[in-house]
Order: C-alpha cells, then sequence, then structure tokens
C-alpha cells in the first residue's frame, strides 16, 4: 500500500484520459502545487450524493493552462493506473488515504471483440459529424481509450473503471456504444421528420 494526496470529484477519470481541472480550493492548490514541484501523482476519485467510491484513478498534471494570482489554476490532468482506497488517512489539509493497485485479471480481447468496439466507435463518430482522434490500442487498454472519448455519463464510466478483465470492459463498451449510435439515429429521425411535418414527400 502507499499513501496519496486525494481529489474527490463529481467525474471519473479513466487511464489515458485527459481532462482539465479548475483548481480554486485552497486544500486542493496546496496538493496540485506539491504534485507539480514534485511529479508526483494524486488520487482522483468519484465522490457525489451516493458517497464516496474505492476505486479511483492516479493522475499526474500534464499541464498548466493558467495560473492566477490568488493561486488558483487551470491545469490538465491524465489519467494512469486505477487504485482502491483502503483507508483515509489524516495530517494535511487536503484528503489523503493508503491505496493499493487494481489490475487485470489474466486474459487478453479477442480481435473480434477489438473489432466490434472500433467499428461502432467510427459509426458514432460519423453520425455526429466529430473529429476525434482514433485510439490506436497501444496501450492494451482500447476499451479505456474508446470510453475516454465519448461522454457515456459518470455512472457508467465508473462501472466500467471498476472492470477488472479487458474482455468485459470491451463487451460493457460495445453495449454503450451501440445504445449511443440508436440514440443518435433516432434523434436524427426525430428531426428529419419534424423538418417535413412528418409527411413523406413523393415530388
Amino acid at each position: 500500500m502507499s499513501e496519496i494526496g486525494l481529489f474527490p470529484l463529481e467525474l471519473v477519470l479513466l487511464p489515458t484520459e485527459r481532462v482539465p481541472l479548475h483548481i480554486f480550493e485552497p486544500r486542493y492548490k496546496e496538493l496540485i502545487g506539491e504534485c507539480l514541484r514534485s511529479g508526483r501523482e494524486f488520487g482522483l476519485v468519484l465522490q457525489d450524493e451516493q458517497g464516496r467510491r474505492e476505486i479511483g484513478t492516479r493522475a499526474v498534471v500534464v499541464e498548466v493552462l493558467q495560473l492566477f494570482d490568488d493561486g488558483r489554476m487551470n491545469v490538465v490532468v491524465e489519467g494512469h493506473d486505477r487504485f482502491r482506497l483502503r483507508e483515509l488517512t489524516s495530517g494535511r489539509a487536503f484528503l489523503t488515504g493508503d491505496v493499493e493497485p487494481v489490475d487485470d485479471e489474466e486474459g487478453e480481447a479477442s480481435p473480434s471483440d477489438s473489432d466490434r468496439a472500433l467499428t461502432l466507435f467510427r459509426q458514432l463518430v460519423e453520425l455526429v459529424d466529430g473529429e476525434v482522434e482514433e485510439p490506436d490500442g497501444a496501450t492494451g487498454s482500447l476499451s479505456f481509450e474508446i470510453a475516454s472519448r465519448v461522454d457515456f455519463g459518470i455512472e457508467p464510466k465508473q462501472e466500467l473503471l471498476e472492470l477488472r478483465s479487458e474482455p468485459a470492459r470491451l463487451r460493457q463498451l460495445c453495449e454503450l456504444l451501440e445504445g449511443a449510435v440508436e440514440a443518435v439515429r433516432r434523434e436524427r429521425e426525430v428531426k428529419e421528420r419534424a423538418a417535413t411535418n412528418g409527411k413523406v414527400s413523393h415530388g
């Protein structure tokens, strides 16, 4: 186990994902300031009305976008390895805790699962006319790379984060992508129908 500084937010950070954060509370200005000076990681963990979750993600500041005179800052952080929060510790202004790594169980994803996930991802990007960099899967966690590029909402992302099998994550991800593709298609059909008053033009 190791002790790290914790940053509880109503946010899920996946491994490989990059997100901007605005740091304004004094205790978190202290935490992020220390991480910047030392290059250390901190733990980002989901906390919402359901409480603080056990599984979070180690994060590192990869870019400082803006520093304000009062110590506030806008930064970009990147998700690294996952951790399980064993217990909270004390002694600092910010939250700290003893954590242990969360590793995947043995077993690689099949090429068919990976191909299906990529195909659905491409369909979704094309449907929304988006410009999103396609993941290359080089990290061995294609599921996280794809999920970090799509806004599925907090709970689905946390569920993916907690799964300890890449094949299981890819299967769940494909279900999420299928749902997203279907939702976008339905929305498009409704708009097209509304534009023609629900009538088909016969020329």
